[in-house]
């Protein structure tokens, strides 16, 4: 019966395959390091083939492709972290394991997709309860400087991967009740566009609340990812993008930034120029810059290259370390997946049946591809240095856990979203 949906057991072939061929090239190269690592792929693979199973059984009309291209990411990032911290292997394919059963839970036990929605106050009170006791309760086990974590004796979790996937349910919510009501009335300032602001006060008193909170915590990539998705949310919702107000707010928030706090300066001028920082505050980004120009076009090969001068590089440039071992053709590859993720999520939205399905998958989409996108692009100094994830690929037990959360709410949409005669792509 698994053979209910055999294009993504065809497609789940590949991230296995890949996985052991990491494992294996890693045995040869690093020997005495890696000695339990095809255990590693073979439970990996049971993992998915379980999720697989399930799916077959209890949601056989869910998108087939979104599964596979999870595994890819996910299996490529369990050969990057045996590669830069192998001891640290057997606790990330922990944390996928519980990813896995977090997805079939989320995408099972939800009565119906618009369930989530009635509650949608509930989640914002939630959420803000939780960035508040993290405030003020939080602690840094890193020692980065940053209190964003809870938990004690060595198991904690990022209150902050929770709350995302609480604000999209949120936004999702209340833009499908007020979607008409605001693209309809819009209020007009000179030459700028503005929502109605009647209709987006709570909109707007969650997005500020949550940047306050963030801000403070000194967390500043998710306080950017939370205004990027509040904007692309709004004009997914109304088809107004209010571009001009959108980038006004970003320009204030970026000066009031720059002007209270010490460590955005000092993050922006590492951002344009590392080189005067190479031997301290800039060291990590100018590693990074120099593996990326060691590994070329087709890269170094896995386990030749030296990703071990880049500090965090299993968490905060893991793409660093295998843009140096996989080169840029790697390096496109893994972006194309990430394009792949994002692009099924949007389809996902363009099928679902109501208005809050569609949103909730066009925001879930937009988190992991803004996410993806503003870690990429400090690895790549487009923009400062963030410490956010890179979704299934770095190390971190909270981020995969919200990751497979939110595919497991992708599933479940795209599941709901078609009739069961129809689960062949």
């Amino acid at each position: 019966m698994i053979t209910r949906r055999p294009l993504e057991l065809g497609l789940l072939i590949f991230p296995v395959c890949l996985a052991a061929a990491g494992m294996a090239m890693l045995q040869l190269v690093l020997q005495a390091k890696h000695t339990d690592d095809l255990r590693l792929v073979a439970l990996f693979g049971l993992c998915m083939l379980a999720v697989h199973a399930v799916l077959a059984f209890r949601l056989r009309s869910a998108d087939q492709e979104l599964l596979p291209i999870v595994a890819t990411l996910t299996a490529l990032g369990l050969v990057a972290v045996a590669r830069l911290e192998p001891e640290l292997a057997p606790r990330q394919l922990q944390w996928v394991a519980l990813g896995s059963v977090a997805a079939v839970v989320t995408a099972l036990a939800v009565p119906r997709i618009e369930w989530l929605g009635r509650y949608r106050y509930t989640w914002l009170v939630g959420g803000l309860v939780v960035l508040g006791i993290t405030a003020v309760f939080g602690v840094d086990p890193n020692g980065s400087n940053t209190r964003l974590w809870l938990g004690a004796n060595g198991i904690y979790f990022q209150p902050s991967e929770i709350t995302k996937i609480v604000a999209v349910i949120f936004f999702a919510s209340y833009l499908a009740q007020k979607r008409t009501l605001i693209a309809n009335a819009p209020l007009r300032v000179g030459w700028l566009t503005l929502p109605p602001l009647a209709y987006l006060a709570p909109l707007v008193l969650m997005w500020g609340l949550s940047l306050m909170l963030l801000v403070w915590q000194r967390d500043l990539g998710v306080a950017l990812l939370f205004y990027m998705l509040f904007i692309s949310l709004l004009y997914t919702a109304t088809g107004r993008s209010y571009v001009g107000v959108g980038l006004l707010f970003l320009c204030l928030g970026a000066i009031l930034s720059m002007a209270l706090f010490d460590h955005v300066q000092l993050r922006t001028r590492i951002w344009l120029n590392p080189w005067p920082f190479a031997s301290d505050e800039g060291y990590q980004l100018v590693q990074a810059l120099t593996a990326y120009a060691a590994g070329g076009v087709i890269g170094s090969g896995l386990g030749y290259g030296y990703p071990e001068y880049v500090p965090a590089v299993h968490t905060d440039f893991v793409l660093a370390a295998l843009g140096e071992e996989l080169g840029l053709l790697g390096t496109m590859g893994i972006v194309g997946l990430y394009l792949a993720l994002v692009f099924r999520a949007f389809r996902i939205a363009l099928r679902a049946t109501s208005d809050f399905s569609m949103l909730l998958a066009a925001g879930l989409g937009t988190v992991l591809g803004i996410q993806a996108c503003i870690i990429m692009a400090g690895n790549l100094r487009l923009m400062p240095i963030t410490g956010i994830t890179l979704p299934f690929l770095s190390y971190g037990g909270s981020s995969i856990l919200a990751n497979f959360v939110m595919i497991g709410l992708l599933l479940r949409i795209s599941a709901e979203s078609q009739p069961e005669t129809s689960a062949d792509g």
